[in-house]
């Protein structure tokens, strides 16, 4: 399977992901969230102060089993609980404590890593957090080029796909 069809099911599982989270968990808020923005000029004069802190959001694991059943029943002897997904979709969310796991059938080839900017451990909204755009221009500062980037021109809901030195593809995936 070449790099971009794995991107579109990759960001296609997240969307999924997210998308089922935020409005399985989703209540009204009267606080407008604080999102921080860094200009280029504060983000260089304040280097170390951005390698430290840029916030990445919630973690999550999106893996690609072979027997979602087996997988399912092998999760839940580990302690994980269904919290999502559907099982005649090939895909359920599984969660301990605050590990979160989704297990995709027949959707990519390889595990990704994905972190969810504006979420916390339980996809609900926190207050303050990095924006997508932000954390993409940190990114390009510190030489990682992404595979798929966000427009620095838009607003709300955006995504970029990066890969660790080891080919593993890591999805930041913001839903708000």
């Amino acid at each position: 399977m070449n790099k971009n069809l794995l991107i579109v099911l990759g960001l296609m599982a997240s969307f999924i992901l997210g998308f089922y989270l935020n409005e399985l968990i989703e209540e009204p808020t009267a606080v407008k969230p604080e999102i921080k923005e860094v200009s280029e000029t504060q983000a260089a004069e304040t280097n170390s102060d951005v390698n430290n802190n840029i916030k990445l959001g919630a973690f999550s694991i999106s893996l690609a089993v072979a027997d979602l059943k087996m997988s399912k029943e092998f999760y839940e002897k580990l302690g994980f609980n269904s919290m999502g997904g559907d099982m005649n979709m090939n895909y359920l969310i599984m969660k301990n404590e605050t590990t979160l796991i989704g297990l995709f059938q027949g959707m990519f080839e390889n595990n990704i890593i994905t972190f969810n900017p504006g979420w916390d451990t339980n996809a609900k909204d926190i207050e303050t957090f990095d924006d997508i755009r932000v954390i993409q221009k940190h990114l390009i500062r510190e030489g990682i080029m992404a595979e798929a980037q966000v427009s620095g021109t838009t607003t709300g809901p955006g995504s970029i796909v990066i890969y660790d030195p080891d080919s593993n593809m890591v999805l930041i995936d913001q839903h708000r």
